[in-house]
């Protein structure tokens, strides 16, 4: 699978992570536990570095407490958002 050549959308999923994971209080370690995955995977995502496979993006919703659908929703407000901002679509 090829990742994803969008660095804005990359970023909105990498803060929806984050931020979701920080509402639940719960740790990078906490997360990664709950969904059968390693620490430094989460820490990845969440740095935009590693992008999930679909099966992981299910399993990840479920320990952020979303459906697939919220999560996606939330990413889609996040990237909407980054969009907008000024410098948009440059690298950072």
């Amino acid at each position: 699978m090829r990742l994803s050549r969008n660095p804005l959308l990359i970023q909105a999923l990498s803060a929806v992570i984050k931020a979701r994971r920080l509402e639940l209080n719960l740790t990078q370690e906490e997360l990664a536990g709950q969904i059968d995955l390693d620490r430094p995977f989460i820490t990845l995502m969440e740095s935009g570095k590693k992008q999930p496979t679909v099966s992981v993006l299910w399993r990840l919703a479920g320990g952020l407490q979303l459906t697939v659908a919220e999560l996606a929703a939330r990413v889609d407000e996040r990237l909407a958002r980054l969009q907008t901002a000024p410098g948009a679509g440059t690298a950072e």
